[in-house]
């Protein structure tokens, strides 16, 4: 892989589902240094619409936040080239004339059941599969957009964009639509293509969403505005990085896809495996396994799992309970306590939304005629047991499914620093489990920024193998096997 000796630096805006940061990368002269400028809370707000209280995202305050992460970049750097953002799926503002109609609904908003019901009374989710190849999720976009006809909310707009586009609209002016995160919405076909019968049928506007766009395509300068009041220079483009998050994060992961699955654990989960042709059978859909796209045309080809967000939301509860909860002290405090017997369902509908996590756990229990978790070390430990075995079996599906035999698995995001889960989901598979990079999502969007300026050049793979000499990830090798899997290889079938 060639590397430029040009010095000059890019920027990423990255945001999860409950918390944002900008990044500043100098990827040049055969360097890869990352380094945190700006991190902010992603705070969703409910506001009263006249029937009930709807769960939202507050874009503006994002933005703001962004716009001040990425000023204080630019006085970091001495030549800042290039922005790209990247964000969780599925949501959009839609907009008219180019304003904002009101803020995006979050993906936890209750509403999405009216749209999921309108929309199986015309395409089941086996013809719905067939069609978009997604696992079923109650949030997709499609059911989002359902909801909102049924609200009378769409004929209100002329365009909708999503989240990560919204930003780069903000800032360039550019409206599109970047192809990773048009996969996720249950309306791009897949062939690749919008699928405007498929609208058409649903009483869907078809043309909503702009034209698509291809990772790594330029999106032209900063506004000069927006220049001004950042104190860059409108030189500064941005980038359409992977704008997915799980895609850009798959994109940074130093695997080899022919022997290796993922496991990007942030808020969610993500657990699966990368191809090069999306597998659409009847067995992917039963056992709700998702096709999308990544970086450079690849299929992430795996299972939502609820993700860190158990934790996050019990810690909040017992917070809210007067306790001084710091999930560090409670993942010691699990690490001591006995292994959990009975692990629950992560992907019970129950936890989808905020609320009292560690009630609605003993709930499960408790209908099930079954012992509870008692104490906050025991809670802790059975959600960090149960995560691991929902890892575990997504990655022996994905394996299965794809016909991919699987040697070695990855895990990156916030969970790589769960010593107790990664050690545990290498206990669960019976295989390694190479932790790291924390930041794989900043670094997967930085280095297609990076690659589209010159700055570097070459295929995924070359990518990659800049991560893990930079990023080098840790080793957990499984202390016994805990489960029925091979400690040696998962998914020697055929897919």
């Amino acid at each position: 892989m060639s590397r430029s000796t040009r010095s000059a630096q890019v920027a990423a805006i990255d945001r999860g589902a409950t918390s944002g940061r900008v990044m500043l990368a100098d990827v040049s002269r055969g360097r890869l240094e990352l380094e945190q400028v700006a991190r902010f809370t992603n705070d969703p707000v409910h506001i009263w619409n006249g029937r009930r209280s709807a769960l939202h995202w507050d874009v503006p305050a994002l933005f703001r936040a962004a716009s001040a992460g990425l000023a204080e970049a630019g006085r970091q750097s001495d030549d800042l080239v290039g922005i790209g953002v990247d964000s969780w799926a599925v949501d959009y503002a839609l907009l008219r004339e180019g304003r904002m109609l009101g803020l995006p609904h979050h993906y936890r908003d209750t509403r999405s059941a009216v749209g999921v019901d309108a929309v199986h009374a015309e395409l089941g989710p086996a013809d719905l599969y067939v069609r978009n190849g997604l696992q079923f999720l109650p949030f997709t976009t499609v059911y989002q957009f359902a909801a909102e006809k049924a609200d009378g909310l769409l004929d209100q707009a002329d365009t909708a964009l999503l989240i990560p586009d919204l930003i780069t609209y903000w800032l360039t002016g550019r409206r599109g639509t970047e192809r990773t995160n048009a996969s996720t919405t249950g309306l791009l076909g897949i062939n690749g293509r919008w699928d405007t019968a498929m609208m058409e049928r649903l009483g869907l506007p078809v043309g909503l969403f702009p034209d698509l766009v291809e990772t790594g395509t330029d999106q032209g300068p900063l506004l000069g505005d927006v220049a001004e009041r950042l104190g860059l220079s409108t030189s500064t483009r941005v980038t359409a990085v992977a704008s997915h998050d799980t895609a850009s994060a798959v994109a940074a992961i130093p695997m080899d896809p022919s022997r290796s699955a993922y496991i990007s654990c942030g808020t969610w989960g993500l657990v699966g495996v990368e191809l090069e042709q999306p597998v659409v059978s009847r067995d992917g859909w039963k056992a709700n396994f998702t096709n999308e796209v990544g970086a450079d045309g690849r299929i992430r080809y795996l299972h939502n799992v609820m993700g860190l967000w158990l934790l996050s939301e019990t810690v909040r509860q017992y917070q809210r309970e007067g306790y001084r909860a710091e999930l560090g002290e409670l993942l010691a405090q699990a690490a001591e306590a006995p292994a959990t017997v009975e692990i629950f369902d992560t992907d019970d509908a129950r936890f989808l939304p905020p609320g009292d996590m560690p009630g609605r756990i003993r709930d499960w229990y408790d209908e099930r005629g079954m012992r509870p978790p008692m104490t906050r070390a025991e809670m802790v430990r059975t959600i960090v047991e149960s995560l691991a075995a929902a890892f575990a079996d997504g990655v022996a599906r994905a394996a299965e499914l794809s016909g991919t035999t699987v040697e070695t698995v990855h895990l990156v995001g916030g969970g790589s620093q769960n010593r107790l889960l990664c050690q545990l989901t290498a206990d669960r598979l019976g295989l390694p489990v190479q932790a790291g990079p924390v930041e794989a999502t900043a670094l997967g969007n930085v280095l297609i920024t990076a690659r589209a300026h010159g700055l570097i050049d070459g295929d995924l793979e070359a990518m990659r193998s800049i991560v893990v000499d930079r990023f080098p990830p840790q080793h957990y090798a499984p202390r016994h096997s805990r489960g029925t899997r091979s400690r040696t290889a998962v998914g020697t079938g055929k897919a």
